[in-house]
């Protein structure tokens, strides 16, 4: 709540990084916070990863690069969906990396991952911009580790349960 009601992190070009297991609520988290700062007058734009990162390399491939960085400025906050996604590729991270080099310090990320930064590897594609873009991103960074059951697992527990009792024995 302090998140949504509070933007001085916006201000300040600080970051939340959202982690957990796939069906926690980081998303639907990531969304509550946008929306209530976009109802504080924050300019905000929800991508997924994978999404974002496929922008980016068509605007680098059209050597726009830079200018869709900029472009993406006039938002005080990016929201980018679901980063374990994005494939270990030079091309994809290079472009990712870029953008978190670029927001740096002047403008805001909330980052959702399933995978904790100990994963990260995973994601790019050498251990030098693994280091440098998670040294970037927590520097100034609330960062939020959600340890729950999936919502979805338990809905469908529950669902099963209930079948259970419905059927005639």
């Amino acid at each position: 709540m302090q998140l949504a009601q509070d933007q001085a992190w916006l201000k300040r070009g600080d970051n939340l990084l959202l982690f957990g297991p796939s069906g926690v609520g980081k998303t639907h988290l990531a969304a509550a916070v946008g929306r209530a700062l976009v109802e504080w007058g924050a300019r905000v734009r929800f991508l997924s990863a994978t999404t974002l990162v496929q922008l980016l390399q068509a605007a680098k491939a059209n050597l726009q690069l830079q200018s869709a960085l900029l472009k993406l400025d006039k938002y005080d906050l990016l929201i980018l969906d679901d980063l374990s996604y994005v494939r270990k590729s030079e091309a994809e991270t290079s472009v990712l990396f870029e953008l978190i080099a670029h927001r740096y310090e002047l403008k805001s990320l909330l980052i959702t991952a399933n995978h904790p930064f100990s994963a990260w590897d995973e994601i790019f594609t050498d251990a030098t911009m693994t280091v440098a873009a998670v040294d970037r991103l927590v520097h100034h960074a609330v960062i939020l580790e959600i340890q729950a059951e999936s919502f979805r697992q338990r809905s469908a527990k529950q669902r099963s349960l209930s079948d259970d009792k419905k059927q005639p024995k």
